[in-house]
């Protein structure tokens, strides 16, 4: 993210909290880019993930050859994450589609 993005979501987020009003962030990335939006990736109020989803700061072949062990099979992946408490939700894209429509209903601009 370059600093005119940063700027971009920190205004954002500036606008949304000022009238306490909601503010919804999907951040998407990977390869050499994944590591944008982990750090402000987990600190909402509500943290909903897409099935199958990749969540890691790294890449399993990258831990195993820095640390030199085994990374389970499927232990970055959104289910196996959610049921160790990271997520509020996991939900297919074409349900979240309807809740951010349901959500510009109820917090017009």
């Amino acid at each position: 993210m370059g600093s005119v993005v940063g700027e971009k979501i920190t205004r954002l987020v500036e606008y949304a909290t000022n009238p306490f009003g909601p503010l919804i962030l999907v951040c998407a990335s990977g390869g050499a880019r994944m590591q944008e939006g982990s750090d402000f990736g987990m600190l909402g109020d509500i943290i909903i993930a897409e099935p199958n989803a990749y969540i890691a700061f790294a890449g399993k072949r990258v831990i195993e050859q820095t640390l030199n062990k085994t990374v389970p099979e499927g232990s970055q992946a959104a289910e196996s994450l959610f049921h160790k408490g990271l997520f509020d939700s996991i939900v297919p894209p074409g349900v979240l589609s309807e809740l951010f429509q349901l959500h510009a209903f109820f917090f017009p601009r």
